[in-house]
């Protein structure tokens, strides 16, 4: 009985729950993201006749913040399989959520919401390696190509005289006046190059940053557009439009 009693008690102890306001209880789990040290916390709400358990679209946060894509094919199908059997809905807000109606399926469902926040960031980041090396190739050839074309010098990965030890991908131009331009294979990576831009604002020091993604979805919509008050100009991938920009800014 005593081996019972303490397995039960550390068992209870791995999980933090803390009261919050309007009645939400915040669940801090001892399950972490694949691959980082993010605990993933759940809240638990009571609405109407039920309660709501979700994680407050921290999943495909976190899975944004390192390339991944909760917009793609194998992401849709699994939520649909993951509503079907698990009654787990992960919803436009991009948030997984589930009702309880009974308290004795509280635990239960936090369980199931847990998984599927980790299931969720896994598939979201399968591909995003070779993902994002294609496009940041990409990136890379039309830099060259105008660069040359245009006989501008270009660094790659260039290191930048401000604080944090921030790299640019491409260094175009006078380090005096520079062209810095940052692929942005995550909202993380998009937020790096909000920096540098604030940095070089706040330092007075001549520069301008010009951000591109492969997609909205990879950084997030609203990121992305947060991302235009916060660079010199942010934008979505093409190839074409891309190569016409870089050369009307190396031009400028």
């Amino acid at each position: 009985m005593e081996l019972n009693f303490n397995l039960k008690h550390a068992m209870c102890n791995l999980f933090e729950v803390h009261e919050d306001e309007s009645g939400v209880q915040r669940v801090i789990t001892p399950l972490e993201y694949p691959g980082s040290h993010d605990h993933i916390v759940l809240r638990v709400r009571p609405k109407d006749d039920h309660w709501l358990v979700d994680e407050n679209g921290e999943a495909a946060m976190y899975a944004r913040m390192n390339g991944g894509d909760v917009g793609n094919d194998n992401v849709q199908r699994w939520a649909i399989d993951l509503e079907r059997d698990n009654s787990v809905q992960f919803a436009e807000e991009e948030t997984l959520s589930s009702r309880v109606f009974s308290h004795q399926m509280l635990a239960p469902t936090l369980f199931r919401v847990t998984s599927a926040a980790q299931q969720l960031y896994t598939l979201a980041t399968a591909h995003k390696e070779r993902q994002a090396s294609h496009f940041k190739e990409l990136v890379t050839e039309i830099v060259n190509e105008i660069c040359s074309h245009l006989k501008v010098p270009v660094q790659h990965n260039a290191r930048l005289p401000i604080s944090g030890e921030l790299e640019a991908d491409h260094l175009i131009g006078s380090e005096a006046n520079p062209l810095i331009v940052i692929s942005a294979t995550s909202a993380k990576r998009l937020l790096e190059a909000e920096i540098i831009h604030m940095q070089y604002r706040l330092n007075n020091t001549p520069g301008f940053v010009l951000a591109v993604t492969e997609s909205q979805k990879i950084v997030g919509v609203k990121q992305f557009m947060r991302a235009n008050y916060y660079t010199g100009k942010t934008v979505e991938f093409n190839p074409t439009d891309f190569k016409q920009l870089l050369r009307s800014q190396v031009l400028h």
